[in-house]
């Protein structure tokens, strides 16, 4: 866990991390991704969203062992966060 720990950060240090739902999806619509990243207790929809669409353009989805509170935590934003996508 402290390996992703460091990833995440350096990746959002890159600005190579899209953060929230809504955008990750967009994005994935368009093939904008390589992995996608998701919280422990991300919601059913977003989950089942992210899930659909990553089949459709082959994203790899990586499940954290972190809520989506310690996500926030980690990329130091003052909310939760579910949802994370890598640009290619």
């Amino acid at each position: 866990m402290a390996d992703m720990i460091k990833d995440i950060k350096k990746l959002l240090k890159e600005n190579k991390l899209v953060i929230g739902a809504d955008e990750t999806l967009k994005g994935m619509k368009v093939g904008k991704f390589a992995k996608v990243f998701l919280a422990t207790n991300c919601s059913d929809r977003a989950r089942e969203d992210v899930a659909r669409y990553a089949s459709l353009s082959g994203v790899e989805i990586v499940e954290t062992q972190m809520s989506n509170i310690d996500l926030g935590d980690v990329c130091k934003k003052p909310f939760a966060i579910s949802v994370m996508g890598l640009l290619k």
